[in-house]
């Protein structure tokens, strides 16, 4: 019988194994997760599952895997590929044998220039261990200090907040979120964690993160010396590519793949946060997405061309942020657009939508109390994904439903 490994027990990942089965496959399935639990989702852990940091949401109780027939290896990991013998070596010094496989590495939290290490008042959030060490230290009168204003920075403000922890944000750029989200939607999330009392400084250069005997200190270019009990560093995260670039593999800002997931090597496939591909809906360019939902389409997808399909990438990229009551949501990516229409909905939510020269609809940007613009963006992405020029006026008339563009 052939047999798949799987390297990487992420969302991604164990998706992946499960889809094969789903799909028929009846070889044999080697899945291998360097962390000691089992698959989790990631994005709870900046959110409700830092609150609730005792066990995380797993992607399937452990029993499944037994009945699955899936050979979950949890704590070793892979540190060589053979593409030519078609072997994996573990930590262990075990050699696996492979008929195909799949990198599903995921990516790591990008260190902080400088900061040579993390320990009990400097740290990163990454992984379940992490989320445990945060939560210790988000108690009722501590104060963290977060470098990095993007979605993961925002979301553990407000985390903090809830937890009853003040908390400060430092972003060197002119202000939160300036990689891929509109100014009018950043402000909303701004001001409302001023309302939550969180202290948001934008454009300010750090000169320095030290771990001091009772404290951690943050020294600004200005001068200004911020003494915190904890510093959460939060400034994006990198691909995990060194077992692939090891290997001999296509890297470019990831694991190179194409648009099947399909590697510069003969029967090796990467899917999810550790690749990037070609978008054919935006003509071709190379992107790399950290989503959940990228890792749960791409999971399914390779798993269907690990068994001989040659379908391509066609999803329409999709991202969202929980922070106190707003929900962001971002439908396509408005990289190339040059106009921007407003549609105002109910409850102060609206929606920004993108299009480019030629009037076609690039990405849509929403933001709203609880699911107040969840359908209207899922319209949108549909919408992206058919390349419809709509009508800038059906765009921004919310007595026009977007349903109805669709339709026609």
């Amino acid at each position: 019988m052939p047999h798949f490994i799987i390297v990487g027990a992420g969302e991604c990942g164990a998706r992946a194994a499960f889809a094969l089965r789903e799909k028929g496959f009846k070889g044999d399935i080697t899945l291998i997760g360097a962390e000691p639990v089992a698959p989790y989702e990631r994005p709870p852990l900046s959110k409700e599952g830092l609150v609730h940091a005792h066990e995380p949401k797993f992607v399937a109780a452990l029993e499944r895997y037994v009945e699955q027939g899936i050979d979950l290896r949890l704590g070793i990991d892979a540190t060589d590929i053979d593409p030519i013998g078609k072997l994996v070596t573990l930590t262990n010094g075990e050699k696996v044998g492979y008929d195909k496989l799949l990198l599903a590495t995921g990516a790591s939290a990008r260190s902080f220039p400088g900061v040579t290490r993390t320990g009990e008042r400097i740290r990163m959030l990454r992984s379940h261990a992490d989320a445990l060490a945060l939560r210790a230290a988000l108690l009722p009168g501590r104060h963290i200090a977060i470098i990095g204003g993007g979605f993961i920075g925002l979301e553990l403000a407000a985390t903090a907040r809830r937890l009853g922890a003040d908390a400060t944000v430092i972003e060197g750029l002119p202000r939160v979120l300036k990689r891929g989200v509109p100014e009018a939607v950043a402000e909303v999330i701004t001001q409302r964690h001023r309302e939550e009392g969180v202290d948001i400084r934008c454009g300010e250069t750090i000169m320095a993160v030290e771990d001091g005997a009772d404290n951690a200190i943050v020294r600004l270019a200005s001068g200004e010396v911020i003494s915190t009990d904890l510093v959460l560093i939060g400034i994006g995260a990198q691909p995990n590519v060194a077992l692939a670039e090891k290997a001999g593999l296509a890297i470019d800002n990831g694991i190179a793949v194409n648009e099947r997931l399909e590697t510069s090597a003969t029967d090796v496939y990467a899917a999810g946060d550790c690749c990037s591909f070609p978008l054919a809906l935006y003509g071709g360019r190379r992107v790399r997405l950290e989503s959940w939902r990228n890792a749960q389409e791409q999971g399914t997808l390779a798993a269907a061309n690990l068994l001989g399909a040659q379908n391509s990438i066609s999803a329409v990229p999709w991202f969202w942020s929980d922070q106190y009551d707003l929900t962001l949501q971002i439908a396509g990516l408005a990289d190339g657009a040059t106009t921007m229409f407003r549609r105002d909905l109910s409850d102060d939510a609206f929606i920004l939508f993108h299009v480019d020269e030629t009037g076609r609809l690039l990405a849509a940007s929403g933001i709203g109390r609880g699911n107040a613009v969840a359908r209207d963006i899922r319209l949108a992405e549909m919408l992206i994904g058919a390349r419809i020029c709509p009508d800038p006026v059906a765009l921004t008339a919310n007595h026009i439903k977007l349903k109805s563009l669709l339709a026609a």
